[in-house]
């Protein structure tokens, strides 16, 4: 059976607990282990997929469909491995499971309680990943912060396990905020202290303690808490503010966090970590040698988590291209035609990001068009790439009237159309088209050469698709179908060959883009950012264009 670790947090949410999750775990593989990651949420929704972004960030999409909360992209990026249903488990899905077998007669009559019918499937379920060979370590982050009503049967789950299994089989890290007074000019660990009696209240006591603090622990501060935490001095380690999170893994190393880790597991490893690969990201990323700026129109620009993956993508296809990325945010609902050109000054690239219902569409719209006509890189994301048609449509078809049905149910031109096994779905939660699926690419074609090969998979997550009673239209009018899925005919992809660098996709590229795996979309979209760029400096600069002519 796999070891196993549980992080756990305290003080405030949002302190990084799946960044050191990901980070451990990372430094683990590194070392020639082999490491999984699983989220915990303690909310009741079944998973993320019905919530707004505004409530919970981004709902990322696993291969095989689940829609899943953030961290797992951390995971997914940090350690290159695919994540699954399994990786993610809320509070809904476990009484979901105890209320359907308890329909069933599975506890034979008896009265169903939180412990132990709750706590068990909760134990069922961490224990699931690490039964058989494919692991050596599974790492369990408990969502939430301790204290919280909604956080304690799990953390009673963790207790539990720590009795039933071996003592060299379970680790406990508790990640706590140090927090700084500027009046007093001193860190506070007091915040600290009361995490790690409460957590102690509970019957879990933690093994290792990671502070995070924006200025560094002196060793009397380590001291200190090492005493009143009871843990012991080494086990105390410092989580700084970092500029980047992928330097997290290398400050945890000189912590040494996997080491106190292993020596806890009764882990017998000298390997030293391999991290060539990630150094040389890291290095590229902080020295870029050249800049773009890159426009992101979407309509939940408040919360950045909303677009978590597509930002980290720009990360790797900027470090790809030795390019630093500069997102300019644009909120759709203010775009007109009237101050397009205005919104849009100064971009080198355009990305149009996917969403749901008709709040900011006509923005997008009118953003499309003027990366159209006016030459700008331009690339769409599900609600994008559908935004892109329908603008093509209006003002290139002449389909003045042409919209989704998602937006305009009565439209007499839905270019954009709900699926056709979509039509009789009543229930709304996991019920999209979610998950991998195949894409034959044509040829030929802008998407051949971006990704080198005519057959690809990729994440999905919508319910409106490219209605091909039109395909032959568009095609004509020059934007072809240059990706289509070989089962069903659905059109995957749309280019524009007569433009420098124009593209939208029904998928979610960004799902799959990891440090040592950008996606290839946003690296040569970068690229084209950076040409793009370069020839407004040349058109711009008199005596270049003078050399030019």
């Amino acid at each position: 059976m796999a070891k196993y670790i549980f992080v756990t947090g305290g003080v405030t949410s949002s302190l990084g607990k799946g960044i050191i999750a990901a980070s451990l775990a990372k430094l683990l593989q590194a070392r020639g282990l082999k490491v999984t990651i699983q989220k915990f949420d303690p909310y009741i929704n079944i998973d993320p997929g019905t919530m707004n972004p505004y409530e919970h960030g981004e709902c990322f999409v696993t291969e095989d469909g689940a829609e899943t909360d953030l961290d797992l992209g951390h995971y997914e990026r940090f350690l290159n491995i695919f994540t699954s249903q399994a990786n993610n488990v809320t509070t809904g899905r476990i009484y979901q499971t105890v209320i359907n077998k308890e329909r069933e007669g599975a506890y034979l009559g008896k009265t169903v309680q939180v412990v132990p019918h709750i706590t068990d499937e909760i134990k069922r379920r961490m224990l699931q990943l690490g039964k058989g060979p494919e692991y050596d370590i599974v790492i369990t982050e408990i969502g939430g912060t301790v204290g919280d009503i909604e956080s304690l049967p799990f953390v009673e789950a963790v207790r539990q396990l720590q009795w039933e299994l071996p003592e060299e089989d379970t680790l406990i890290i508790h990640l706590t905020l140090i927090p700084y007074l500027k009046a007093a000019k001193e860190l506070k660990t007091k915040p600290t202290q009361h995490s790690v009696k409460m957590l102690s209240q509970e019957g879990v006591h933690p093994d290792i303690i990671v502070c995070r603090t924006e200025k560094q622990l002196t060793s009397e501060l380590r001291r200190k808490i090492a005493l009143f935490c009871n843990v012991k001095l080494e086990a105390v380690i410092e989580a700084a503010d970092a500029p980047t999170i992928y330097e997290v893994p290398l400050l945890m190393m000189r912590e040494k966090l996997d080491i106190i880790s292993m020596k806890k597991l009764r882990i017998e490893n000298k390997n030293e970590p391999e991290l060539t690969k990630w150094k040389e990201f890291l290095d590229k990323l902080k020295y870029p040698k050249s800049k773009v700026t890159i426009g992101l129109i979407g309509k939940y620009l408040e919360l950045q988590d909303a677009y978590k993956s597509i930002l980290e993508s720009f990360i790797h296809a900027g470090a790809v291209n030795e390019c630093q990325v500069q997102i300019i945010n644009i909120h759709s609902e203010f775009i007109t035609e009237n101050n397009i050109a205005e919104k849009l000054e100064g971009l080198d690239g355009l990305l149009v990001a996917p969403g749901f219902g008709h709040r900011g569409v006509e923005g997008k719209i009118v953003a499309v068009k003027y990366a159209r006509e006016n030459g700008l890189p331009f690339f769409g994301i599900c609600l994008g790439m559908q935004m892109a048609v329908i603008e093509f449509a209006r003002n290139v078809l002449g389909l003045k009237s042409a919209h989704s049905t998602e937006m305009d149910p009565h439209t007499t031109e839905p270019v954009i159309d709900l699926m056709e096994e979509q039509n009789a779905v009543t229930i709304k939660g996991g019920t999209m088209r979610l998950g991998s699926y195949p894409c034959v690419i044509k040829e030929d074609s802008l998407a051949y050469s971006i990704y080198g090969k005519t057959s690809i998979s990729e994440r999905h997550r919508h319910r409106w698709e490219f209605n091909n009673k039109y395909l032959t239209q568009f095609e004509e009018a020059g934007m072809i179908a240059s990706g289509k899925n070989p089962g069903t005919n659905l059109v995957e992809i749309v280019e524009l060959p007569n433009h420098p660098f124009f593209i939208g996709v029904q998928y979610h590229p960004e799902l799959k883009s990891t440090v040592e795996n950008p996606q290839p979309i946003f690296v040569n979209f970068i690229k084209a950012a950076k040409a793009y760029a370069e020839m407004k400096t040349e058109t711009k600069n008199p005596l270049l264009q003078k050399e030019l002519n």
